[in-house]
């Protein structure tokens, strides 16, 4: 049976799942026991970060010029080798082979690969997506997108603990792999639609903060800060505070997993099943998300710890394609990448700022950085009221 380009685009995007959620999982306790401070292994991803922002809108815009299928596929290349460029360093300093001053440059080499290169892939997808399909079911289609690489972020903590026993490298590897063969099955399947030269200048006329733009991108820059704070600091919370349970790391990884996992379920049951339009996804999402961060912050047990994870994936699950569905659907079509790439652009600023932002609120008390989300997700309850594109996103 013959796989079709979207399909193809959906496994490159769960590739990509499977390393990112490893390496959460695996880099901030293994880079802390090589000797790097919290600061430190939350700056690697923060400069990879950086380099996603600046170059996402650019992919972006390529996409629209070059073809959704070359610039996914360089996403995929730079991606690939990103894994292994950061594995490479640690499995050496482990060794012995490389000293604990060369590490961290190192493993910011590495990861800063993925920033420039591996950031092609998110924004020529979607861009492809809203390129094949309606109005009607584009929030459907794009909640499908993410699932994909949800279900990466599922599978990654659970594959990559298994191959685990093997190597500390082997899953990197594995999941190295995985995304060549997406990006051959790509530019096997997926057609290169190469947009006219005078698209491309009415393209260069929409910017950032076109009104149809840059209130979407508020709204993610802030629930960036929110996810990415918590995904930073999940290795560390559960280490901090539940040091007295066996097997950390098992714990670190059902955290992953019932996040991504409640998450997929979400997106499924409110785009899908009983579909909500994007306002009331973004609303009640958010609300969602307000009460799992206060309840974390609360009740420092496991079992409601656990409760509010999922609580909170229920909240990813219904704002992330409520929001990039709504940004399309906002646009002419001849701006889907653009603004897939202002998109993308936005999501990485929690990895951004969380060092310098999160972390330090958190080295002072582990709930003040719960609290201090909850109060940001209430900040978005009341930009949601009061945008007026927010509000029409309704009846987008």
């Amino acid at each position: 049976m013959s796989i079709s380009g979207s399909s193809w685009l959906k496994f490159g995007l769960f590739t990509v799942g499977l390393g990112q959620s490893f390496v959460f999982v695996l880099v901030p306790p293994l880079a802390r026991d090589l000797g790097l401070s919290e600061i430190q292994t939350s700056s690697i991803f923060a400069i990879s970060a950086l380099a996603w922002a600046t170059t996402s809108a650019f992919w972006g815009r390529t996409s629209d010029k070059y073809g959704r299928r070359n610039i996914a596929i360089l996403g995929l290349v730079g991606y690939s080798i990103s894994l292994i460029a950061l594995i490479t360093p640690l499995f050496l300093a482990q060794k012995n082979l490389l000293s604990v001053t060369l590490l961290f440059p190192a493993l910011v080499l590495g990861r800063l690969i993925n920033g420039l290169v591996g950031s092609a892939t998110r924004p020529a997808s979607f861009a492809y997506i809203a390129d094949i399909t309606s109005k009607d079911n584009r929030t459907v289609k794009f909640a499908r997108l993410e699932s994909s690489f949800l279900l990466g972020t599922v599978a990654g903590p659970l594959v990559g603990g298994f191959l685990f026993l093997i190597s500390n490298e082997t899953p990197f590897y594995v999941f190295s792999m995985l995304a060549f063969i997406a990006a051959i099955g790509i530019y096997r399947k997926l057609d290169s639609v190469t947009k006219k030269k005078n698209t491309v200048k009415k393209l260069n006329k929409i910017n950032w903060y076109s009104s149809t733009i840059w209130p979407f991108l508020a709204f993610a820059a802030v629930l960036s800060l929110c996810q990415a704070s918590l995904l930073q600091s999940i290795g560390f919370y559960i280490t901090d505070l539940y040091s007295d349970f066996d097997n950390l790391p098992t714990l670190i990884s059902m955290t992953f997993a019932l996040l991504s996992i409640s998450t997929i379920v979400s997106q499924y049951i409110f785009t899908d099943a009983f579909p909500m339009n994007n306002f009331n996804l973004l609303l009640f999402g958010t609300l969602l998300l307000i009460f799992s961060y206060f309840t974390m912050a609360f009740y420092q047990t496991i079992s409601v710890y656990y409760l509010s994870i999922i609580v909170l994936g229920f909240g990813f699950g219904m704002t992330r394609p409520a929001l990039a569905s709504s940004l399309s659907l906002a646009q002419s079509p001849e701006n889907q990448g653009s603004a897939a790439g202002y998109l993308g652009s936005v999501i990485p600023i929690g990895h951004m700022t969380t060092p310098f932002i999160a972390m330090p609120i958190y080295s002072i008390n582990p709930a003040y950085l719960y609290y201090f989300s909850s109060v940001l997700c209430i900040t978005l309850i009341i930009f949601i009221i009061s945008q007026p594109i927010l509000k029409k996103s309704g009846s987008l």
